[in-house]
């Protein structure tokens, strides 16, 4: 009997998880720790964190543990091929023997998928997008250092690598490889007091998306619910705080773990199509993939919300938007109305046409030189886009089938939505959880403040 056709997912797999030291102060044992790993000289792979003085903190803990040191520090948001190709030659020509990357999920991913081409003698890093593509698990240790309070890529089996150069350009790319989760992950609250409020922001959606799509998927990844629940807890009940003052120690701590558990718990739970649209945005326009998840939650929690209202009634409790009497499908709308209230609070964009331009965008050079700066996508774009998001790896585990027309009605609702209609309201007579056209959230209109860019 063929057993594929009444289960989707008999099997799921429990990834390995790297060592990991977690609290303030942890940063100073990365130096002592890679002396221990026998490492002679590391090559850090970073973005250069502006401003910050990280970079050459965390040299001289390297170099007073009798580690030599070489920067690779030339990392961009949505890191592409060629800054993995860079950072491999750098980590050849210095002879290194080990990887520190020193940020957020660029600086990881990029030294993740440098590990990846230094064990396969410097074979270009897009021949390994996809599940488990590395033919060799041998190879070069990694410490992610870890700056922001999103990606969790310092303790995932994933990375997200966008391919600028091949016949398949432009596309961002997920590998989800059991070579590439790094040797030691380390999360000091500390180095997170650094970022501006805008990227705190960003990338507490970032863990918002990564807790609530591990939760409500079709996986069910028993073990991963208790973790990526109590992770979209922490969310609700510090990212307003850590935005409003990045030096809150306590809100920073605490999302801290936020962002940490729900990265553990999607490492096997996975993701859905929030990550899926944020990924073929990102391909196209180059901007933060944490604004991205931040206007598109709301619009994909409604579009799912009919495959499972118990799950998202179980992140209205998580978020405290549940009252006494409401029955399932109300306690799942209140979760949709509580997550664009917490976007709202923390100056998401109502859309992303609406957004300013991202500071770190690659548009206006190399391959993006001729992109617009504004997302405003006509049909054709919209089409390639959605045809990006229906083949990302992530889209499979979503609740909720979706088509090419279902993908290109959900980008063109983020792109240019602007409409105050309640969670359920109708739209020309069809309910708002009802399929294409259905009535899409209102995020808010605050705009994002100025402020240094330290990391993506």
């Amino acid at each position: 009997m063929d057993i594929t056709k009444v289960f989707e997912v008999p099997i799921r797999e429990h990834w390995r998880q790297p060592r990991a030291l977690l609290g303030p102060g942890a940063v100073e044992a990365a130096g002592p720790e890679s002396a221990a790993m026998g490492l002679k000289h590391v090559l850090i792979v970073t973005s250069g964190l502006r401003g910050t003085g990280i970079v050459d903190e965390v040299r001289k803990n390297f170099e007073d543990a009798g580690v030599a040191v070489t920067v690779y520090d030339k990392v961009e948001s949505n890191p592409k091929d060629y800054n993995v190709m860079d950072a491999y030659k750098a980590f050849s020509e210095a002879q290194c023997d080990g990887f520190v990357s020193l940020g957020g999920g660029s600086s990881h991913d990029a030294a993740k998928g440098a590990r990846i081409v230094a064990a396969h003698d410097g074979r270009n890093v897009n021949d390994f997008a996809g599940l488990n593509v590395a033919e060799r698990l041998d190879n070069p240790p990694q410490i992610a250092i870890n700056t922001t309070v999103g990606t969790g890529s310092e303790t995932t089996p994933a990375y997200v690598i966008t391919d600028t150069t091949s016949e398949n350009a432009p596309y961002k790319w997920v590998g989800f490889d059991k070579a590439c989760t790094t040797t030691l992950a380390i999360n000091d609250p500390v180095l997170m007091l650094t970022q501006p409020a805008e990227y705190v922001a960003y990338t507490g959606f970032d863990t918002m998306a990564h807790a609530s799509e591990c939760y409500v998927n079709r996986i069910r990844m028993h073990s991963a619910t208790p973790q990526s629940w109590k992770a979209v807890q922490l969310v609700e009940d510090n990212l307003r705080q850590a935005y409003a003052n990045p030096r809150d120690i306590d809100a920073m701590t605490n999302m801290m773990w936020a962002q940490y558990m729900a990265a553990q718990a999607f490492s096997s739970g996975l993701l859905g199509i929030i990550h899926s649209l944020s990924h073929a945005v990102c391909a196209w326009y180059d901007v933060h993939h944490g604004l991205n998840n931040g206007v598109g939650i709301a619009r994909v929690w409604t579009y799912n919300l009919p495959a499972c209202p118990d799950r998202f009634a179980d992140i209205a409790d998580a978020m405290h938007a549940t009252k006494p009497g409401m029955s399932r499908v109300e306690k799942a709308d209140a979760a949709v109305e509580a997550v664009i209230r917490l976007a709202r609070d923390c100056g998401i964009p109502e859309n992303w046409s609406s957004a300013a331009e991202y500071p770190k965008t690659r548009v206006g050079q190399g391959w993006y030189e001729n992109r617009p700066t504004k997302i405003e996508p006509d049909d054709e774009e919209l089409t390639k886009m959605a045809t990006h998001m229906l083949n990302d790896l992530c889209t499979p585990a979503n609740p909720r089938q979706v088509t090419l027309e279902t993908c290109k009605e959900i980008l063109r609702d983020c792109a240019f939505d602007a409409m105050d209609s309640k969670v359920g309201a109708p739209l020309n007579g069809r309910p708002s959880h009802g399929g294409v056209g259905a009535t899409m959230p209102r995020l808010g209109t605050t705009e994002l403040p100025p402020g240094a860019v330290v990391e993506a």
